[in-house]
């Protein structure tokens, strides 16, 4: 496995103990989360590697940037992600489960982003860590939004990434703790390619609802322009 670090273009991830690697959808949503709203604090649900949180300490002016990480070596990996940038003052990552953490946090947030495991089917792997990581069992969407919906300041954003299959089940589960869809992005591999994942923005407040399509690649290496724009704050050869 590999020891070396993924290299951002103003910090540097170690990933060599997290069960899942940083990918585009991290990097999308840590990109797209919007912060019109300049909060205050925020939270991000299954941290994994950091580097969510770690966008959102480069691109805000955020005082408070809390993490959550159940698994152990993710988790120590995580502190010290968030050890070695330049945001330490800042970012604090909790070693506990959601539910651990609703019950005992009396604290709400401005902003929560979550990357959650996306994969329902039966079969597991012999990894208990990329079980974790990879299958809803392990956080399923129903507790996700119960959880945010308690978390949640009355004037904050919840930004996720998920499944295109799985989006109108989740919007309809979110509509149900009063949490409603301000805004979604539907991501396409390529321009022939099907919509894969969507990054979906919801609030307390109703609204027009504004949804967008983002092409990665004209063809293969060939990046959109949207993308680019997109990423290029963070990716280095953007």
């Amino acid at each position: 496995m590999s020891k070396k670090p993924f290299l951002f273009k103003q910090f540097k991830v170690q990933q060599d103990q997290c069960a899942m690697k940083i990918g585009t959808d991290a990097v999308l949503l840590g990109a797209w989360a919007s912060l019109e709203k300049h909060p205050f604090s925020i939270l991000d649900i299954g941290s994994g590697t950091g580097v969510l949180a770690l966008m959102l300490a480069q691109r805000s002016a955020a005082e408070i940037i809390d993490a959550l990480e159940i698994d152990d070596k993710t988790y120590e990996q995580c502190v010290d992600n968030f050890e070695q940038s330049h945001w330490g003052d800042r970012l604090f990552c909790y070693h506990a489960s959601l539910e651990e953490f609703v019950d005992e946090i009396e604290d709400q947030y401005d902003l929560i982003v979550c990357n959650p495991p996306f994969y329902s089917e039966d079969y597991k792997t012999n990894n208990i860590s990329r079980d974790l990581a990879r299958f809803q069992e392990a956080l399923p969407f129903d507790h996700l939004v119960q959880s945010v919906s308690k978390l949640l300041s009355d004037t904050g954003v919840f930004t996720v990434v998920i499944p295109y299959k799985e989006e109108a089940r989740f919007i309809a589960l979110a509509s149900e703790v009063n949490l409603f869809l301000n805004r979604s992005l539907h991501v396409k591999g390529s321009p022939t390619s099907e919509v894969k994942r969507c990054l979906l923005e919801f609030s307390f407040r109703e609204s027009d609802i504004k949804n967008e399509t983002l092409i990665i690649e004209n063809q293969r290496h060939d990046y959109t322009e949207d993308y680019i724009n997109l990423t290029k704050d963070f990716y280095l050869k953007m």
